[in-house]
């Protein structure tokens, strides 16, 4: 592994230039592994902590191996990844001091689909510390949570650090798009944890504050669709074809033209939409990529039933064949009065003072399956956000994020980490 910075700032802006997604984190995770053994952490890695049987839409074998190349040639050690065979790209590091409850962080890794703006404006371009691989980027934050992670391990594994117990560090691939928490708890990673946390950068909170509890995670599904219809000539017979791209289109609309719940807060996004092969040509197949969220499971249940309607009925006028899988899902969850009272005092101790007791998140995070969990065990979970003025929202090409709140969370979880 070439050298990795210690300092937090250098560290998130390392991982930044180098973006992997959903279940390709091969350099984030062998960096993330090394650095754990260094400071003298158990480290257990891909199928020892996932369970992959159920998981949808994984990388294709050859995807896994451009990736694995793209680290290696950007540094990751050859061991690692030899142990994370076919996208099994979490790392959990533990460390034990003497008898007493399991605390378990959670750290996500992965990037996004995103091209990055290359506007002197942006931070990352004008510091030169953008993303070096063209199409995707670290809009969401995730490469800070992962450098927070790395800092907070370096902090509690120091002799002084003021805890006892079991110590346990969770770094999660393929948190966008739902599907990577689900492995690690189906391994069993979560069932004895006493306490559990996970962090969020930014979320519209302003830098320097600390809501205690991000609420209003919406329950979600994310879905593949594929529309066959049947090619011809565009002008000379269009009546034998089919046309996949008319009713991928129509759908689209209907899609976004659903009637929003009198019960709960909804959301729709077509986000990827192509088809056809030549202007004179009746395409015969389209792709579409979507998700439904709504603000409760019965409201999602009603968006799921008029969704399949209205992509069914797409697919008839055209007389074309719909297919939809399901690749990913998120669900809701509450975190924990205790866990929330042990992160005021958390924050108070290390002079963060600006707190308020939740905020919505907007959107969703899997780790939600691994706060019920942990729940269902007897355990205690909670999801915090830590403040950070934003240059654009997340998901956006020219996103960035405040770096002064990477120190505000080092803090908040170490303080965490050592409350009684």
């Amino acid at each position: 592994m070439t050298a990795f910075p210690y300092d937090l700032k250098a560290m998130r802006r390392s991982l930044h230039r180098f973006p992997e997604p959903a279940f390709l984190e091969y350099r984030t995770a062998s960096v993330v592994a090394a650095r754990l053994v260094e400071l003298g952490f158990d480290v257990r890695v891909g199928p020892e902590i996932m369970a992959m049987e159920n998981v949808q839409a994984l990388p294709s074998a050859d995807a896994v191996l451009a990736a694995q190349e793209a680290a290696r040639l950007a540094g990751a050690d050859e061991n690692w990844m030899a142990r994370m065979p076919g996208g099994q790209t979490a790392v959990c590091g533990e460390m034990r001091r003497g008898d007493g409850p399991v605390l378990a962080l959670r750290f996500d890794m992965d990037a996004l689909p995103v091209l990055e703006s290359e506007s002197e404006s942006h931070l990352p371009a004008a510091e030169r510390f953008s993303s070096e691989r063209t199409g995707f980027m670290h809009a969401c934050g995730h490469d800070g949570h992962t450098a927070i992670g790395l800092a907070v391990a370096q902090k509690l594994s120091h002799p002084t650090a003021a805890w006892t117990g079991t110590l346990r560090l969770i770094f999660q691939p393929a948190e966008e798009g739902g599907r990577g928490a689900q492995p690690i708890v189906s391994a069993g990673l979560l069932d004895d944890v006493d306490t559990f946390l996970a962090l969020h950068l930014g979320c519209q909170l302003p830098s320097g504050r600390v809501a205690l509890m991000a609420d209003g995670f919406f329950w979600s599904e994310k879905w593949s669709i594929r529309f066959s219809g049947r090619a011809a000539h565009a002008a000379m017979m269009p009546e034998e074809g089919r046309n996949a791209l008319l009713a991928a289109a129509a759908a689209a609309l209907g899609i976004h033209a659903l009637p929003r719940d009198g019960q709960a807060d909804t959301r729709v996004n077509v986000g990827v939409l192509s088809a056809g092969r030549a202007r004179n040509v009746i395409a015969d197949e389209a792709l579409m990529e979507l998700e439904l969220r709504a603000a409760t499971q019965d409201a999602l249940s009603r968006l799921v039933d008029a969704a399949r309607r209205v992509l069914q009925g797409a697919a008839l006028m055209q007389g074309a064949d719909v297919e939809i899988a399901c690749q990913g899902k998120s669900v809701s969850a509450t975190s924990d009065v205790a866990v929330c009272e042990r992160l005021e005092r958390a924050a108070r101790a290390v002079g963060l003072e600006d707190i308020v007791p939740n905020w919505p998140i907007g959107g969703g995070d899997d780790a939600t399956f691994m706060m019920r969990r942990v729940q269902e065990k007897g355990g205690k979970a909670g999801y915090c956000l830590m403040g950070a003025d934003l240059t654009a929202p997340h998901h956006a090409g020219n996103f960035d994020f405040d770096e002064d709140a990477l120190e505000h969370a080092v803090r908040l979880m170490t303080s965490f980490a050592e409350q009684a």
